[in-house]
């Protein structure tokens, strides 16, 4: 993950754009880790007790594998992002080898995890007493929803990665930019799970999408305003994730949703 922070010309040379040009990067990392551990600590909490009381089984050993591959991408951003800020590019360059092993190994992973967990659901409403058949039955028309976004998330991804470390030598800029988009687009799994954010969800995914522009716009902002234009990253980036965003929204909750994913996920 090379991340040149070399400025444009007419760009100001200020010693506090400067440091913020180089340190945006490192603040990036940390927020999307802050957001990630935000949503998922009290959510893990929740349900560990829940498998502790025998009200939910416990859980399958291909999650524990998805959240490390990706708990070590997100160190990796940050180490990476740390490594430039301080002017180790070399150790940057080395360490950013790992992306070629974790991108296809959490692609790999999710796509086992979103079946296992469906199925998991699926079975225990099958045997469960009717009162937590149904509710269990509502959930699993919640995660037909679901699915639409893991699987955006699971295409944009990898899509996004890939452009990136295509771009690592000829276009530095635009390689640092597209690992931060590419990162936001499953940050929504976090996003999701802080209950205290105000959402639309089960009605509609709207609140979801919008929080993923939320989370890159502190990035966006700063190079619009540094730059005084918008870096093709962002572009780029738009122009496949507003597609996917536009299908999630329209198939959101339709009964040829909830007939396609059963056939596709269930046992």
């Amino acid at each position: 993950m090379n991340t040149s922070y070399a400025q444009p010309l007419h760009v100001s040379a200020r010693p506090l754009a400067l440091a913020i040009d180089r340190w945006i990067w490192v603040f990036m990392a940390v927020f999307f880790i802050a957001v990630t551990l935000t949503g998922f600590i009290p959510n893990a909490i929740m349900k560990v007790e829940m498998v502790r009381a025998g009200t939910r089984p416990p859980f399958p050993p291909i999650l524990h594998v998805h959240a490390v591959l990706m708990g070590s991408f997100l160190l990796v951003l940050l180490a990476q992002a740390w490594l430039m800020a301080t002017g180790r590019r070399d150790r940057h360059m080395l360490l950013g080898r790992a992306a070629f092993l974790l991108v296809p190994a959490i692609v790999v992973v999710g796509f086992i995890l979103v079946p296992t967990i469906y199925q998991q659901v699926w079975h225990g409403a099958q045997s469960a007493p009717l009162p937590v058949r149904e509710k269990l039955g509502q959930k699993l028309l919640f995660l037909d929803n679901v699915a639409l976004i893991q699987t955006s998330a699971g295409i944009l991804f990898p899509v996004c990665t890939a452009l990136a470390l295509r771009a690592r030598r000829a276009d530095p800029g635009f390689h640092k930019r597209m690992m931060f988009l590419a990162v936001a687009v499953p940050l929504s799994a976090g996003i999701d799970r802080i209950t205290w954010l105000p959402t639309t969800e089960p009605v509609s995914p709207l609140s979801t999408e919008l929080y993923i522009l939320l989370a890159v716009s502190p990035m966006f902002l700063w190079d619009a305003i540094r730059h005084r234009t918008v870096p093709r990253a962002y572009l780029v980036w738009l122009g496949l994730y507003l597609p996917f965003a536009i299908a999630i929204y329209a198939l959101w909750d339709t009964p040829g949703l909830h007939a396609l994913v059963p056939r596709i996920l269930g046992p």
